[in-house]
């Protein structure tokens, strides 16, 4: 399809049979509705909290991670991440588990759930009905129940937020609430900037969009900042623009993906490679990005540098991940393929319902 087609709104529109463009437009009201569910919740610590757990898949999952980086360096104990039918070991009574499913009906998590419960670990459900909400029910659970009508993944704040409101509402971090308002406001003012209806001169969504198409994009970002945004970049690039991408974090990838970039030329001469970065960057790794791009040279297609703004770390996070999720909406549209439907998806739920 033409390019000229990311400068005709109303055929990006047509586009778009699930309105992928519309539910980014509204991220900032989502996002304040899901600080809203979130801190009306009535939840207790039963025994003492040792380690916090996030059980889901996709941008269920996503959401734990973006719990796991932004809790990092404020809570006094770990986070993990599962994205599996059976839950870790350690996994008892004094284990907070998030049990999160957009649609209330993903497997692996109705799975995890169980075993949850089994164990004694004190949950909190996060979904907007199904399965997963009646269990809770039945078990007596607290269940944070945020709208349905979205694609999962244009539901990171309903998916992230409220497990945030939860750790705040038990004393586990300090209040972030000043945080949170500086967030929305904050992609109030960037989809005025990114939506379709901004010339791609002007856009940066689109000019990356421009960038990926008919390559292959590879996604960098930094261990405790931008890491999950890599990921989210990678996975949204698949599920919207339905192509292929990669992703990595540095410092690791210079212990060895830095190494794979001489051969095959033909494919390298294909890459697109985006560096995410964030002010809180460790400065080591700030260095890396420079000796990264001189060592790089003209061996890939291009690089372009991606930087944060905001003051807050929600703000900054989320101002890489609402730029990321309009270039692969842009991305989608350059291939000629609707954003909303995940057909291979779907086709597999149904072959695992047959079994």
């Amino acid at each position: 399809m033409s390019e000229r087609i990311l400068d005709e709104p109303q055929s990006l529109y047509r586009l778009d049979s699930l309105g992928m463009f519309d539910a980014l437009y509204h991220l900032s009201e989502q996002c304040r509705r899901a600080w809203e569910l979130g801190t009306a919740l009535t939840v207790s610590a039963r025994d003492e909290i040792r380690q916090v757990l996030v059980t889901g898949l996709g941008g269920s999952a996503i959401g734990g991670d973006l719990l796991r980086v932004f809790a990092g360096r404020r809570l006094p104990v770990p986070v993990t991440v599962n994205r599996d039918y059976v839950l870790p070991e350690f996994v008892g009574r004094r284990t907070l588990v998030f049990a999160v499913s957009y649609s209330g009906n993903t497997e692996e998590t109705l799975s995890a759930y169980r075993q949850a419960q089994d164990k004694g670990a004190q949950v909190v459900v996060l979904t907007t009905g199904g399965k997963l909400k009646e269990m809770a029910d039945r078990d007596g659970v607290p269940v944070i129940t945020v709208p349905g009508g979205i694609s999962p993944r244009a539901a990171t704040g309903y998916l992230f937020l409220p497990t945030v409101a939860v750790l705040q509402r038990l004393g586990l971090i300090d209040p972030v609430d000043g945080q949170v308002d500086e967030l929305i406001r904050h992609l109030a003012g960037m989809r005025e900037e990114l939506k379709p209806e901004i010339p791609r001169e002007e856009n940066r969504a689109k000019q990356i969009a421009a960038r990926f198409y008919r390559c292959l994009p590879v996604i960098w970002g930094a261990s405790g900042t931008s890491e999950v945004v890599a990921q989210r970049w990678k996975g949204q690039i698949n599920e919207n623009a339905k192509a292929p991408a990669y992703w990595n974090v540095f410092p690791e990838l210079n212990h060895n993906e830095l190494v794979g970039f001489q051969e095959p030329e033909e494919l390298l001469r294909r890459l697109q490679i985006v560096i995410l970065r964030d002010a809180h960057d460790h400065p080591r790794v700030q260095k890396r990005y420079a000796i990264t791009r001189e060592i790089m040279g003209g061996a890939v297609a291009g690089i372009t540098e991606v930087q944060s703004t905001g003051e807050g770390e929600l703000a900054r996070i989320y101002s890489l991940i609402y730029l990321g999720d309009y270039a692969s909406v842009y991305l989608a549209a350059l291939y000629g393929i609707d954003p909303g439907p995940v057909k291979v998806i779907d086709h597999l739920k149904a072959r695992l319902a047959e079994e």
